[in-house]
């Protein structure tokens, strides 16, 4: 079953945000090329400065804890432990999925309901 890190993580000095994101590249290109990785994604949130948005997704609960047992997310860790944030306003969940479809349906229309089972 699919799983999806989802979440934000705040920097105390937003100006370091660029730096930070571009000495990471070698970690998320790691994990992207892990086994069971379908996306791994941080991003600047434009909103919120110092704001980190994070988003991954992987093909079960085993091919994340592997990641999460890898030197890749260890890396990753030693790599952030540089750059202060405020945990308190730091909040990453992980979400087990049962059920995928596309937002629209063959009409075109946007749907909030499940409507292909």
């Amino acid at each position: 079953m699919t799983v999806i890190i989802a979440g934000t993580m705040d920097l105390e000095d937003p100006d370091q945000m660029k730096e930070m994101l571009l000495a990471a590249r070698p970690h998320i290109e790691g994990a992207l090329a892990e086994e069971g990785c379908i996306a791994y994604s941080w991003t600047e949130d434009h909103l919120t400065p110092g704001r980190l948005q994070i988003y991954e997704e992987w093909t079960s609960s085993e091919t994340l804890s592997a990641h999460l047992a890898s030197h890749w997310y260890r890396d990753m860790g030693a790599h952030l432990a540089q750059y202060p944030r405020k945990p308190r306003d730091s909040v990453i969940k992980k979400y087990r999925v049962d059920l995928e479809e596309p937002v629209y349906d063959t009409d075109g229309v946007p749907r909030g309901d499940f409507f292909t089972e």
